[in-house]
């Protein structure tokens, strides 16, 4: 009898196939009596079937790519897109080539991370130009796309992997050292997609993003169990918001009223602590955010057999950086992250592209 094309490891079998699904490019595909009641059949029996043609305009484009790096979070409000912006911004002030291209379609907010927000995409005979931040760092999203930014981006599976496609063949990159790829939360159609379109052509791997507390790194599994089922190789987890850090002069301090109130004493704790112990104020004090109890991503990796990349912590000076779309580590204000990041990128490459310090 002959095997499913799960059975053959088919890495394209949508999770919620029969049990014998032929294969969603199989030729049978949603017609088969093993596709009788499976979700996924009409869609199957109405895909175009035999190999994708945009994907050899797909591999033309990257072949001018070294490095293709995913970053992936297995839950939202983890700090991702924060990461992959500052990773960015990182390997460019490295003297590296670097595209950052955000597929998060329905919550774009590189271009704000980046200081690009108002920048439209322009057009030439070698197709979309990415928007530049610096000679040396261009940027894609639909963010760039959309004629108000509060609107909405109401869209199904197959529009969304149409626009991924398109970012993938017609824009023009040129000559890249790294095409850091910033993906929405989850392991859905987008992460499929750009797995899919790429892999032909060759994925470094994915870094992933959580946070300390169980109930990110729950997720953070199934985002590794992920990688591990389409081939992508996990090049290391970082965790983020690891505590908080601030500048002692940063805090505001509070006094509580009898009714319950809060009294700002700012003033007066900052002016005590220089006149009786001025060296408090070059202090960073640190505290713990969230219940980390359970060994945090570090046990996380061990568990799992990924490496560890490092800790970075909840910085307010981070926060605001990308508010204000820049780079952390173009100045002094972000005393604790920007160290911290530093360390986990420069760890990254020399462990996982060496060819590139060699390069450089």
């Amino acid at each position: 009898m002959a095997k499913s094309a799960r059975e053959n490891g088919d890495n394209n079998i949508p999770e919620d196939a029969n049990e014998h699904c032929p294969g969603p490019a199989s030729e049978s595909a949603g017609k088969s009596d093993a596709c009788a009641g499976c979700p996924n059949q009409d869609a199957c029996a109405s895909a175009p079937k035999g190999p994708d043609p945009d994907l050899v305009a797909i591999a033309e484009r990257m072949a001018t790519v070294k490095h293709k790096i995913l970053v992936l979070s297995g839950k939202g409000g983890v700090g991702k897109s924060t990461f992959s912006a500052q990773l960015s911004y990182a390997l460019a002030a490295m003297d590296f080539q670097v595209g950052l291209l955000d597929i998060d379609i329905c919550g774009p907010s590189i271009p704000k991370m980046l200081g690009l927000e108002g920048q439209e995409i322009h057009q030439s005979n070698l197709g979309w130009s990415p928007v530049y931040v610096e000679s040396n760092l261009g940027v894609m999203s639909i963010g760039f796309m959309l004629p108000n930014p509060d609107d909405a981006v109401i869209w199904r599976g197959p529009r969304k992997n149409g626009i991924i496609k398109q970012f993938l063949k017609d824009v023009y990159w040129g000559e890249l050292d790294f095409l850091v790829v910033d993906a929405p939360p989850g392991t859905s159609d987008e992460h499929i997609s750009i797995v899919q379109f790429l892999q032909e052509t060759g994925i470094d791997g994915a870094i992933i993003v959580t946070t300390p507390q169980q109930v990110s790194l729950i997720d953070v599994r199934k985002e590794v169990s992920f990688c591990k089922k389409v081939g992508i190789q996990v090049l290391g987890v970082v965790e983020n918001m690891s505590g908080l850090s601030q500048s002692v002069p940063d805090f505001k301090f509070a006094r509580m009223s009898t009714i319950g109130e809060e009294v700002d004493v700012t003033e007066w704790a900052i002016n005590l602590m220089k006149e009786r112990a001025p060296e408090l104020m070059n202090l960073v004090a640190c505290s713990e955010v969230f219940d980390s109890s359970g060994g945090g991503a570090k046990k996380m990796c061990v568990d799992m057999g990924v490496p560890f990349l490092g800790k970075v912590p909840l910085d307010p000076q981070l926060c605001k950086a990308a508010e204000e779309g820049r780079s952390c580590f173009s100045d002094s204000k972000c005393r604790a992250s920007a160290p911290a990041l530093k360390r986990i990128i420069e760890k990254l490459v020399a462990t996982q592209m060496p060819d590139m310090i060699n390069d450089a």
